[in-house]
C-alpha cells in the first residue's frame, strides 16, 4: 500500500445479538462486526474497540474487575484480554482450539479465563491470563457446549452448558498443578420423574444360563471396540430428558437450572443430586409460570429473576420446593438474556431481536428501550446528498433508519418489507427503496424522527437489484434480474411517474449512471456479464408519443443504445466522464476501459470490442463491488474479504486499505461516497454492522480534497434552487394509505351463453395478461392500451360478432342437415372443416397436442418405472428359477401339491460347496488311518471269533446309536451327505460354518429329488388326456352327441407365471419362430400318442380298414325304382324277388351296422374305463406324493432348524470373542490408568513430602520470632517491653472491613481462602498496616528509632504469618489432593479386579458353552419316556442316553423280578433254614466265650483284690486320684485345642486364599485341558488303547499273583493253628474229646 492517506473510522452501529457483558457497573459492551462497542448505560456514549486479530468471535467480561475478553475468527485463534476502561491489552493467550472457540467466561475472585475451543478437539482450558499459561485442559469435553460459568464464590468450579447436556467441571489443585473432573448432572425426563442411569449390560454371567438366554452385551454383539462401544446399552431409555437452556449460581455453590420444557431445576454439585423446584405439569402449579420456559437465570436481592414467554419478566421468591411471584414486569417483546450489573442496581434485558431494555430498581420500576442498539443485518446504507448530516440505512428486515453524523439514531421507520436496495435523491429530501417484491418505496425523510412513505409503485415481479439516481436528480433507474430498466421522474412534483422502459440483453448486475451538463445528456451503463450496455437519455422532459410508445416502451428517437463486449464477465461496473471501470472476478482484478468518443455512426445492434486499458491486482476473495467518488477521482472498492480500498482513478496501482468487516461473515456488502467524497459508508453482509469512515489524504494528493469540495459546493449551488421547488412538493405529499387509493386491477369480463369466437379470444388473451399477483407497471399500462382499443373499436367489434353469430348459427344448421343425409364422399366433412376460425382452431390444437404430450410422457415414464420394476421382479423372481413353480391337482378331489422353485447354484457356492467336501475327504482319510492302526495292533492278540463278535457288536452299537442320535430323515431320501458332521463332534466356527454349506446342499438335494418324482407325476396327468382323442373320435363315428369329460392342466399346474399379466411382446423373427415350433409340436404329438397296433393296421391295411369302416356305417342299398313308381299290388314276380333281396340285403346290412355299433360301443367302453383306471392311478400317485412332500418338509424344516442353531452358536460365539477382546482392551486401559496413578500419587507424595517440610520450617521460624522478640529490644526497660509486645500482637481487621465492603455491593459474600489469592491478602494486610504503623500509635516516651525498628519486625512478623496461612492453605489442598487421588487408585484396583472376575466369567462360561453342545435328535414315541400331560412336554430333566444301556438295566430288572417271585413261592422252608443256622451260629459263640474264660489268668494282686471286703475307700481314692489325673489331662488336652484352633483357623485363610484361586486354576487347567484334548486327542488315542491294554494286562497277572498267595497264606494259617494246638492243649477239649 502507498502512503497517500489513511481511512479513520468515525463511528459504527450494529448489534449482532450474540453476547452482552457488563464491563464495569454502568457499561455494557457487544460485537459489532469486526469490533467491540463499550455503551454507557447513564450518557449513552458508545466508544470502538477494533480487534487486533481477524474479526471477533466469543465474548466476555467480569464487571468486578474490568477486564473483557475476546476470540478472533481465524485458524488458529487467540483470545485477547483487555482491561476497560483504559481499552489496553493484557495478554494474548495462544491454546490449542484450531478452529473457532464457542465459549469465554472469566472467573469473579481470580485471574482465570476458561474457554471452549469448537471441533475437532473440543477442548476446555482454564488459563491464568495474568501469565498467559494453561493451568489445566480436557479435550473431547465440550462437544455441545454453548456456554461456560465460573462459580463467583469457587472459580474451581466451571459449569458448561450444553444443548442437550449440564456439567459441572471440578478444578482439583495440588500447589501449581491442576486437573478436571467432570460431574455430569442427570436431568429427569420430560415428566418431571428421575430414572435410573442406564449401563451396558454387565460381563459377569450366570453360572446357569440355558443357551437361548445368553445375554452379551450391545457391542459385543455388533462387534465395536473402544470407548465408544461403552455407550451402547441394551435398553435405551424410551422418555425424552429435559433440555436446559439457562444456568445461574447461588451463593450456597448451587445451580439453578431452567429448561426449555418450562421446569426449573436446583443442582448440588457436592452430592450430586438434582430435585424440581417448579414442575408445569402438575396440578398445583402457578398458572403465571406454566407458559414460562425459564430463558435466562439471574439472582436478585429479593429472589430469582426468571425470564418468560411472551416478554413477561417475574421476581421469584423460592424456600425449598415453594415459589412464590413478587413482582412482574412485561416488555414489548420476548428477551433471552437477563443479568445484572456488578453493583446489582441494573438490569439489563436483550431479545432476539437485538432490542435491549434496562431497569434499576433503585431509581425507578419503569423499564427503559435502547434505542440506538439494534439487531440485524444491514442491506445497504447511503449518505444524503441534500444534507451532509444525514445518512440513510436498511435492514434486511425492513428496518429504514436515519442516523447523524456522529452516529446517533435520529429515527427509524419500519417498511414491512423485505428490502433489497437504496439510492437517495440528490434533488430532494428523500429515499428510493426497491423491495423483494418488485416494489420502490418513496420515503420522506423531512420528518427526521418520523420518515414518511409517500409513494409507491410496483414494477417488478422479481426482487429489485439496482436503484440509482443520476447527479443532477433528472431520472431514478431501476434494475433486476428480467432485464428490464425502469425509467421514473425523480421529482416529487411529478408524484415520481413512471417515463418507460427498455430491455437489454441478460440479468442487470449493475447500473451506473454519468450526467453530462453540457451536452444534455445522462449516460446509463448496463453490465450483464460480459456484455456492456451504455443507454444515452436527454435531460429534457420525456413526453408525448415520440418519445414512449403506448406500451411504455422508450423510443430509440431519445434513447440511444451503445454496445459493447469485454474479454472476461465482468461482476461491477462504474461509469466515468469517457472511462469504465470494473471488477472481473475471472481474473481477480481492477479493469479500466476506455469507450469511443464517436458512436453516432454506429447501430444499436453492433457491438463493439473493448480490451482493458489498465489492470490492476483485485481484492483477496471476491466478487467485489465498486463506487465512485462524486468528483470521479477516486474509486472504492469492496470485497467478501471485508477490505475497503481506495485508489485514485489516474493510478490504480496505489490504493488505501481498511479492515473494517468480518470475511468470515461474508466481507461488505455496499460501499457509498458522501458528497464531499470525504466520508464513506460500508455496510456488512453478515456481520450486523453499519461502518462510517473518514478519507484523510496526505502529502502531495491532499490537493484532491480540496477539488472534491468544490466539486461539491459546486453541485450544491446548481442543485439549491431544484430542491427549494421540489422539497415542498414532497412535503405536501400525504402518506401512503391515508390519502391516496392503490389502482383497482382490471375485471375480466364474463362470457356469454352463446359460442363467441371473438369473445373467447379476448378473455384469453386476459387471463394470459393476468398476473400471479398486483399487477405491475407495465401489465397495467398494457390492460389500459386493450381497455382502450376496445373502447374505441367497440361498434366494429359488435357487428363483426353479429355476422360471426349468425355464420355460426348457418354452420350449426349445415351440420345438422349432414347429420341426417347419407354417406356420400363430397357430404363427408368433418366438424373442423366449418369452422372458419383456423386461428382459434390451431390454438386450440396446439394447446390439446401440448396437453396431450405432456400426458403421454408422464404416462411413458410411469410406464417405464413399472417396467422396470417389473423386470427386476421376474429377474429376482421368475428369471433366476431353474425350475419354476408349478402344481399337480387331483382328478377327483381338491388335493393339490406343488414342487420346489429352484434357483441356479451361484459359482461362489459351488466353490464353497466343493471346498467343504474335499476338507472333509481328507479328515475323514486321516481319521481312518488313525483309528484302524492301533485297532489292527491290539487285536492280533485276540481270536479271529472274539474278533468278528466284537465288530458285530460294534457295528450294531454304532448304528443303533446314529439312529439315535439322527439330526434329520433327509437321510430317507437318498439325500443325506457323507460327509456331514457329527454333531457331537462340532467344536469350532469353522466346522460349523462348513456344517451349514452342507447342510444347505442337503436341502437343495431333498427338494431336486421331490421335483424330480413331481415331474414324473406331472407328466404322467399329461399323457391322460391324450386318451380323449381316440373317445372323440369314436363318437363322431357313431354320431352320438355325448358330452365327453376331458381331464387337462389348470392355470396352477401350468408354469407359474401369473405375475405376468400382459401378453409378452415379440419382434416378427420371435414370432416366426413360435408359429413354427407350434407347428412341429401339433404334427409331433398324435404320431407320438396313437397306439401302436392302430398304426400298424393303418400300415397294413393301406386305408382299407377305415375305408371298410366308413362304408360299413354309412352305406345304403338302393331302393329298386318299381318301388317308386308302382304300387305293389302292380308288381311281377321277378320285380317282388328283386324286393325280396333287397329286403334281405337291408337287413343283413342292418345288423351289420348293429354289430360294429356294438364293437365301437364295447372299445369306447374300454377306452372310458383305462382312462378312469388312469386318473384313479394318478390320484392315488398324487396322495404318495403329497405324503413325500409332507416328509420333505419335515425333513427340510429340521435341517434349517438345525442351520438355525448352528448360525446363532456362531453368533454367539463371535459376540463371547468380541467381548473377551473388549474387556482384554478394557484391562489394558485399566492397568494404563493404574499405572498413571500409581506414578501421579507418588510424585504428589514426594511433593508433599518437600512442602510438608517448607511448612514446618516456616512455623519454627514464626515460633522463633516470637521467642525473640524481647531479645530484639535489650535497650528497652520491662514495662515498655510489655506494651510493645501487646502491640506486636495486635492485627488490622482486614477480613472483617472486606466482607462489609462486599456485603454492600455483591449478593455472593463469601469469598474461598486458598493459596492463590495469598499475594491479594498479603498486600491488603500490608496496606492496612500502614495505619498501625503510625507515630501516634506509639507509647508515650517510646523512641522514635526504637519504635521504627518494632514496626519493622512487626511486619517481619505478619509477612510470616500471612507466609505460614498461605503454606497451611496450599498444604491442606496437597492433602486432599493426594487423598482423591489415592481414591482414584482405589477406584482404579477395584475396576481391574472387576475387569478380571468378568473376564474369568466369560472364559468359565465359554468352556461351558463349548462343552454343552446343542444337538438336534429325532425321537419316536417309544424312545420318549417323559410325561405328555402337557401339550408340549417339558424335556428340561431329561437325559439322553443309549437304548442299549436302556435294555441292560431292562433285562436286570426282569432277573429281579424273577428272583424275587422264587423266592416269595419259598418263604416257609428259607426262613426255617435261616433260623436254624443262626441258632448254631450262637451255640457255637457261647462255646468260644466259655473257653476264653475258662484260659483267663489272673495275678495274685488281683485274686486278692477280689478276696478283700472293704474294696470302697481304696476304689473312692482311685477315683479321686483318676479325677485330677484327669483334670490334668482335660487342661493340657485345651491347650492342644486352642493351639489346634488357631492353626485351623490359619489353614481357614489359607484355604480361602486357595479357593479364591481355585476358579482361576480351574479355568486354566479346563483351558489347557481343552486345549490338550483338541489337539493331541487324536494322536494319544493309540497310546492311550495300548497303555489300557497293559494295565489290564498287569491287573490281571496281579490278581492271579494275589489268588496264590491267597490260598498259601491260608494254608500257613492253618499249619499255624495246628501246631498252636499241638504245643498249648486246652482242658477243656481233652475233656469233650
Amino acid at each position: 500500500m502507498d502512503d497517500i492517506g489513511s481511512l479513520e473510522v468515525r463511528w459504527i452501529r450494529g448489534f449482532t445479538n450474540k453476547s452482552i457483558e457488563f464491563v464495569d457497573n454502568e457499561t455494557v459492551c457487544y460485537t459489532c462486526g469486526i469490533n467491540i462497542c463499550f455503551l454507557n448505560l447513564e450518557t449513552k456514549k458508545l466508544n470502538v474497540l477494533q480487534s487486533p486479530g481477524r474479526g471477533v468471535g466469543a465474548l466476555t467480561a467480569n464487571g468486578n474487575n474490568g477486564t473483557f475478553a475476546f476470540s478472533e475468527e481465524k485458524l488458529s485463534p487467540s483470545i485477547f484480554v483487555y482491561i476497560f476502561p483504559e481499552l489496553q491489552l493484557k495478554n494474548e493467550l495462544k491454546g490449542a482450539g484450531q478452529l473457532d472457540y464457542t465459549s469465554l467466561t472469566l472467573s469473579t475472585d481470580g485471574p482465570y479465563l476458561g474457554c471452549c475451543s469448537s471441533l475437532p478437539d473440543y477442548t476446555i482450558t482454564v488459563w491464568n491470563w495474568e501469565n498467559a499459561e494453561p493451568i489445566c485442559t480436557q479435550t473431547h469435553a465440550g462437544q455441545d457446549v454453548t456456554s461456560l460459568v465460573f462459580n463467583p464464590l469457587n472459580w474451581l468450579q466451571l459449569c458448561a452448558l450444553g444443548s442437550t447436556s449440564l456439567t459441572v467441571w471440578s478444578i482439583q489443585k495440588s500447589a501449581s498443578f491442576h486437573v478436571l473432573k467432570p460431574s455430569v448432572i442427570e436431568l429427569p425426563t420430560t415428566d418431571g420423574f428421575f430414572v435410573e442411569r442406564l449401563v451396558p449390560t454387565s460381563h459377569t454371567v450366570s453360572d446357569k444360563l440355558p443357551n437361548f438366554s445368553l445375554e452379551m452385551p450391545p457391542s459385543a454383539i455388533s462387534g465395536l471396540k473402544g470407548d465408544n462401544a461403552e455407550h451402547i446399552v441394551t435398553k435405551p431409555c424410551t422418555k425424552a430428558r429435559l433440555t436446559p437452556c439457562a444456568i445461574c449460581w447461588t451463593p450456597t455453590s448451587k445451580l439453578f437450572v431452567g429448561c426449555v420444557e418450562g421446569f426449573l431445576l436446583l443442582f448440588d454439585p457436592e452430592s450430586l443430586s438434582v430435585s424440581v423446584i417448579f414442575n408445569p405439569t402438575t396440578a398445583d402449579a402457578i398458572r403465571e409460570l406454566r407458559q414460562s420456559n425459564f430463558r435466562g437465570l439471574t439472582l436478585d436481592r429479593n429472589g430469582l429473576i426468571a425470564v418468560g414467554q411472551e416478554g413477561v419478566v417475574h421476581c421469584l421468591q423460592i424456600k425449598v420446593t415453594q415459589i412464590n411471584i413478587t413482582q412482574t414486569w412485561t416488555l414489548e417483546e420476548p428477551v433471552t438474556t437477563v443479568m445484572y450489573s456488578p453493583d446489582c442496581e441494573t438490569l439489563l434485558f436483550s431479545s432476539n431481536t437485538g432490542q435491549v431494555y434496562v431497569l434499576n430498581s433503585s431509581r425507578s420500576d419503569e423499564i427503559v428501550k435502547l434505542p440506538d442498539v439494534l439487531s440485524g443485518n444491514f442491506v445497504t446504507a447511503a449518505l444524503s446528498h441534500t444534507d451532509k448530516n444525514i445518512c440513510v440505512s436498511v435492514t434486511d428486515s425492513g428496518a429504514l433508519q436515519l442516523w447523524s453524523a456522529d452516529g446517533v439514531c435520529l429515527g427509524s421507520l419500519s417498511l414491512q418489507a423485505e428490502v433489497t436496495s437504496l439510492a437517495c435523491c440528490p434533488i430532494a429530501q428523500y429515499a428510493a427503496v426497491g423491495t423483494a417484491s418488485g416494489d420502490v418505496l418513496f420515503v420522506d425523510l423531512n420528518g427526521q424522527q418520523q420518515p414518511r412513505l409517500v409513494h409507491r409503485v410496483h414494477l417488478y415481479h422479481t426482487p429489485v437489484d439496482q436503484l440509482v439516481f443520476d447527479q443532477e436528480g433528472h431520472y431514478l433507474l431501476t434494475g433486476a434480474s428480467d432485464s428490464y430498466i425502469y425509467v421514473l421522474d425523480a421529482r416529487p412534483s411529478k408524484t415520481f411517474s413512471v417515463i418507460g422502459y427498455t430491455v437489454v440483453p441478460g440479468p442487470i448486475l449493475s447500473l451506473s449512471t454519468q450526467c453530462i451538463r453540457d451536452s444534455e445528456q445522462v449516460k446509463v451503463l448496463v453490465c450483464t456479464g460480459q456484455a456492456l450496455t451504455v443507454l444515452s437519455l436527454p435531460t429534457r422532459k420525456l413526453s408525448g408519443p415520440d418519445c414512449v410508445d403506448r406500451h411504455g416502451c422508450l423510443s430509440t428517437l431519445v434513447l440511444k443504445v451503445s454496445r459493447y463486449e469485454v474479454p472476461h464477465p465482468l461482476e461491477s461496473c462504474v461509469l466515468g466522464l469517457s472511462e469504465v471501470f470494473a471488477y472481473c472476478q475471472a481474473r481477480n482484478s481492477l479493469q479500466r476501459f476506455e469507450l469511443p468518443q464517436d458512436t453516432d455512426g454506429l447501430s444499436t445492434e453492433q457491438v463493439v470490442q473493448l480490451k482493458p486499458e489498465q489492470e490492476v491486482r483485485g481484492h483477496p476473495l471476491g466478487p467485489a463491488s465498486l463506487s465512485l467518488s462524486p468528483h470521479q477521482l477516486w474509486l472504492a472498492s469492496v470485497g467478501r474479504d471485508g477490505l475497503l480500498l481506495i485508489r485514485e482513478t489516474a493510478s490504480m496501482e496505489r490504493h488505501i486499505e481498511l479492515q473494517c468487516h468480518s470475511c468470515r461473515l461474508g466481507g461488505v456488502r455496499s460501499v457509498t461516497f458522501s458528497a464531499d467524497s470525504q466520508t464513506l459508508l460500508t455496510a456488512g453482509f453478515k456481520d450486523g454492522s453499519l461502518v462510517c469512515t473518514d478519507l484523510r489524504i496526505k502529502g502531495t494528493d491532499a490537493g484532491k480534497v480540496n477539488e472534491a469540495q468544490k466539486y461539491s459546493q459546486s453541485m450544491n449551488s446548481f442543485l439549491k434552487t431544484i430542491f427549494n421547488t421540489e422539497n415542498p412538493f414532497l412535503i405536501d405529499l400525504p402518506e401512503w394509505g391515508q390519502g391516496t387509493v392503490e389502482p383497482e386491477e382490471s375485471e375480466a369480463s364474463g362470457g356469454a351463453d352463446t359460442v363467441d369466437v371473438t369473445e373467447q379470444d379476448e378473455s384469453y388473451n386476459s387471463l394470459l395478461s393476468a398476473p400471479p399477483s398486483h399487477p405491475t407497471w407495465l401489465e397495467s399500462r398494457r390492460e389500459a392500451v386493450i381497455k382502450e382499443d376496445n373502447e374505441q373499436y367497440s361498434e366494429t367489434k359488435k357487428s363483426l360478432r353479429k355476422s360471426i353469430k349468425e355464420l355460426l348459427d348457418d354452420i350449426q344448421e349445415m351440420m345438422r342437415e349432414n347429420e341426417n343425409l347419407p354417406n356420400i364422399e363430397c357430404q363427408q366433412q368433418e366438424q373442423q372443416e366449418l369452422n372458419p376460425d383456423v386461428e382459434e382452431q390451431r390454438r386450440l390444437e396446439a394447446t390439446v397436442e401440448q396437453e396431450v404430450t405432456r400426458v403421454r410422457n408422464e404416462i411413458e415414464l410411469e410406464i417405464l418405472a413399472k417396467c422396470y420394476v417389473s423386470d427386476v421382479l421376474r429377474r429376482e423372481c421368475w428369471g433366476s428359477k431353474t425350475v419354476k413353480g408349478k402344481a399337480a391337482k387331483a382328478f377327483y378331489s381338491e388335493q393339490q401339491v406343488r414342487n420346489y422353485p429352484l434357483k441356479e447354484r451361484t459359482d461362489k457356492e459351488v466353490e464353497d460347496l466343493h471346498r467343504v467336501q474335499n476338507l472333509r475327504k481328507i479328515e475323514m482319510a486321516a481319521c481312518t488311518v488313525s483309528v484302524t492302526g492301533p485297532q489292527q495292533s491290539g487285536l492280533k492278540k485276540s481270536s479271529n471269533t472274539t474278533r468278528v463278535k466284537e465288530a458285530e457288536q460294534g457295528e450294531e452299537g454304532h448304528d443303533a446309536e446314529s439312529a439315535a442320535v439322527t439330526r434329520s430323515c433327509s437321510a430317507q431320501f437318498g439325500c443325506s451327505s457323507p460327509y456331514i458332521y457329527d454333531q457331537f463332534c462340532l467344536q469350532t466356527t469353522e466346522q460349523r460354518i462348513n456344517q451349514i454349506i452342507l447342510l444347505q446342499d442337503v436341502i437343495y438335494r431333498v427338494k431336486a429329488a421331490f421335483n424330480a418324482d413331481f415331474e414324473a407325476a406331472h407328466q404322467q396327468k399329461e399323457t391322460v388326456k391324450h386318451r380323449d382323442r381316440q373317445i372323440r373320435e369314436t363318437l363322431l363315428e357313431l354320431d352320438v352327441s355325448e358330452e365327453l369329460w376331458e381331464p387337462g392342466l389348470t392355470t396352477s399346474e401350468q408354469e407359474d407365471d401369473s405375475e405376468m399379466k400382459a401378453e409378452k411382446y415379440l419382434t416378427p423373427e420371435q414370432t416366426e419362430e413360435e408359429e413354427r415350433k407350434k407347428l412341429e409340436e401339433q404334427q409331433r404329438l398324435p404320431a407320438k400318442w396313437d397306439g401302436v397296433r392302430d398304426r400298424a393296421l393303418d400300415d397294413m391295411m393301406a386305408g382299407v380298414r377305415d375305408l371298410k369302416k366308413k362304408d360299413i356305417l354309412k352305406m345304403e342299398i338302393p331302393r329298386p325304382e318299381f318301388v317308386l313308381i308302382k304300387p305293389d299290388v302292380q308288381w311281377s314276380e321277378e320285380e317282388k324277388k328283386v324286393y325280396e333281396e333287397y329286403q334281405k340285403k337291408t337287413k343283413d346290412l342292418s345288423e351289420e351296422k348293429e354289430k360294429y355299433k356294438k364293437s365301437m360301443e364295447t372299445e369306447m367302453k374300454k377306452l372310458q374305463e383305462s382312462k378312469r383306471d388312469a386318473t384313479e392311478r394318478f390320484d392315488e400317485a398324487l396322495t404318495k406324493l403329497f405324503k413325500k412332500k409332507l416328509k420333505c418338509e419335515m425333513a427340510i424344516y429340521q435341517e434349517e432348524l438345525t442351520i438355525t442353531y448352528l448360525v446363532y452358536s456362531v453368533l454367539v460365539e463371535d459376540g463371547m470373542r468380541n467381548r473377551e477382546l473388549e474387556l482384554k482392551l478394557k484391562l489394558e486401559k485399566a492397568f494404563a490408568y493404574k499405572a498413571a496413578i500409581r506414578e501421579e500419587v507418588k510424585r504428589r507424595e514426594e511433593e508433599l513430602e518437600l512442602f510438608h517440610e517448607s511448612y514446618d520450617s516456616a512455623v519454627a521460624e514464626d515460633k522463633v520470632l516470637d521467642k525473640e522478640f524481647r531479645k530484639e529490644f535489650p535497650d528497652v526497660r520491662s514495662h515498655a517491653i510489655d506494651c510493645l509486645h501487646k502491640l506486636f500482637k495486635c492485627r488490622p481487621r482486614v477480613e472483617k472491613m472486606r466482607t462489609q465492603a462486599d456485603n454492600s455491593s455483591s449478593l455472593f459474600k463469601e469469598q474461598r481462602l486458598c493459596g492463590s489469592l495469598a499475594p491479594d491478602a498479603l498486600g491488603k494486610m500490608l496496606k492496612a498496616m500502614d495505619e498501625l504503623d503510625a507515630l501516634e500509635n506509639a507509647p508515650e516516651g517510646m523512641k522514635i528509632q526504637i519504635w521504627e525498628r518494632f514496626c519493622l519486625v512487626r511486619r517481619t512478623k505478619v509477612e510470616i504469618e500471612q507466609k505460614v496461612k498461605v503454606k497451611a492453605l496450599t498444604l491442606a489442598e496437597m492433602n486432599a489432593f493426594l487423598q482423591k487421588r489415592r481414591d482414584e487408585d482405589s477406584a482404579a484396583q477395584q475396576e481391574i479386579k472387576n475387569l478380571s472376575d468378568g473376564l474369568q466369567s466369560l472364559h468359565r462360561e465359554k468352556n461351558r458353552f463349548l462343552t454343552d453342545i446343542m444337538v438336534q435328535v429325532l425321537l419316536k414315541q417309544d424312545q420318549v419316556k417323559v410325561s405328555t400331560t402337557d401339550q408340549t412336554a417339558d424335556y428340561t430333566d431329561s437325559v439322553l442316553i443309549n437304548s442299549s444301556v436302556l435294555e441292560k438295566l431292562n433285562t436286570r430288572r426282569t432277573l429281579g423280578e424273577q428272583a424275587i417271585a422264587s423266592m416269595v413261592k419259598c418263604k416257609y422252608i428259607i426262613p426255617l433254614q435261616w433260623e436254624h443256622r443262626m441258632v448254631g451260629m450262637q451255640i457255637e459263640d457261647l462255646n468260644t466265650k466259655a473257653r476264653d474264660i475258662q484260659m483267663f489268668r489272673l495275678s495274685g494282686k488281683q485274686q486278692d483284690d477280689l478276696k478283700e471286703t472293704d474294696r470302697d475307700i481304696h476304689v473312692e481314692k482311685t477315683i479321686v486320684i483318676q479325677e485330677k489325673a484327669d483334670l490334668r489331662s482335660v487342661g493340657q488336652r485345651s491347650n492342644i485345642i486352642e493351639q489346634l484352633n488357631k492353626q485351623a483357623a490359619e489353614k481357614e485363610e489359607k484355604n480361602a486364599t486357595v479357593e479364591q484361586q481355585l476358579p482361576d486354576r480351574t479355568v486354566t487347567v479346563a483351558e489347557r485341558t481343552h486345549i490338550y484334548e483338541a489337539s493331541a486327542s487324536e494322536e494319544n488315542q493309540a497310546a492311550e488303547t495300548e497303555e489300557r491294554y497293559q494295565e489290564i494286562l498287569h491287573r490281571k497277572n496281579l490278581e492271579d499273583l494275589a489268588r496264590a498267595q491267597g490260598d498259601e497264606m491260608a494254608f500257613l494259617w492253618a499249619e499255624v493253628e495246628r501246631l498252636r494246638m499241638k504245643n498249648f492243649p486246652s482242658m477243656d477239649q481233652l475233656k469233650y474229646n
